[in-house]
């Protein structure tokens, strides 16, 4: 069965949500874990969305660096989880994965915000990335 970009971005997102909760070492198997819950979806997909998500992971110490950079008064240890993770993609797909445009990130960030943040976070997601975009 196959996802759409949204859904996999959706995915991405539940996936790499997991990282505050686990020690570096347990979350390589979370990812494990994750792909074998989306056994019955479309195997190439899966290994799309756990491959995002490490790349993710891999540059998270840069992210994180430029969010607090761009976040005045709200550091990433600051931060919801569920916003930081948002912005962690949104902020990735903006200057990592060269297939997506700036807008269509930023966009997706605050359709995820709707979905699964505070009532706050979809203009604040906008706001951090907006910072963020063409630097």
């Amino acid at each position: 069965m196959s996802m759409s970009r949204r859904s996999i971005r959706e995915q991405i997102f539940k996936l790499l949500f997991r990282e505050p909760f686990f020690a570096p070492e347990e979350l390589m198997k979370q990812v494990e874990i994750f792909a074998e819950e989306l056994a019955e979806k479309d195997a190439d997909q899966v290994e799309y969305i756990c491959a995002k998500a490490k790349d993710v992971l891999a540059h998270i110490t840069e992210i994180d660096g430029k969010l607090d950079a761009v976040s005045e008064g709200w550091p990433v240890k600051r931060m919801g989880k569920a916003e930081l993770t948002i912005l962690r993609l949104g902020y990735y797909e903006m200057h990592f994965d060269e297939d997506i445009p700036q807008s269509v990130a930023i966009n997706e960030a605050v359709e995820l915000a709707k979905k699964y943040g505070s009532e706050d976070a979809p203009g604040f997601v906008n706001a951090i990335l907006g910072k963020c975009a063409d630097e």
